[in-house]
């Protein structure tokens, strides 16, 4: 069965009739305006993505200043350390100041490859860092000493 106008004569008619429809009622709706009950105005937080730079603009990464060589400059070999490498199992270093306790124990186990109990730093009145750093139980600050060359 065939209907007397083309299928897509439908679809213009249609077409019309909503054309006519805007045109009497108006595509644009009156939108009621937000009553702002607040003076101040706080910018609405969007989304920030992270940075994905398409090269990086230093050449050469950056090298750690303070490496295990840096951290530790010398022992110190004064009559009140030696004393302490035997009574206390203590061995005593001169360090860079902006090393922090941790990085100390981490450079001593670097260089000589031994554990340590705990460190205590002091800043001398000559402006350089002086650390204690005492020997787990397994090691002899006295043995480590002699290695070093401190003895």
């Amino acid at each position: 069965i065939s209907s007397a106008f083309p299928s897509w004569t439908m679809a213009g008619e249609a077409k019309a009739k909503k054309a006519a429809k805007a045109l009497a009622t108006g595509t644009k709706s009156k939108r009621s305006k937000k009553i702002r009950k607040s003076t101040k105005f706080h910018r609405p937080k969007t989304l920030v993505l992270q940075r994905e730079p398409k090269y990086s603009r230093r050449s050469v990464p950056r090298v750690n200043k303070l490496d295990q060589y840096q951290i530790l400059k010398y022992p110190l070999t004064t009559e009140s350390a030696m004393k302490k490498i035997e009574d206390n199992n203590t061995l005593v270093f001169i360090v860079d100041t902006r090393a922090s306790k941790s990085k100390i124990t981490e450079a001593v186990r670097r260089m000589y490859e031994i554990k340590t109990a705990k460190v205590n730093t002091l800043i001398r009145p000559d402006g350089l860092k002086k650390a204690y750093v005492r020997l787990t139980t397994d090691y002899d600050a006295l043995d480590v000493a002699n290695k070093i060359g401190i003895i």
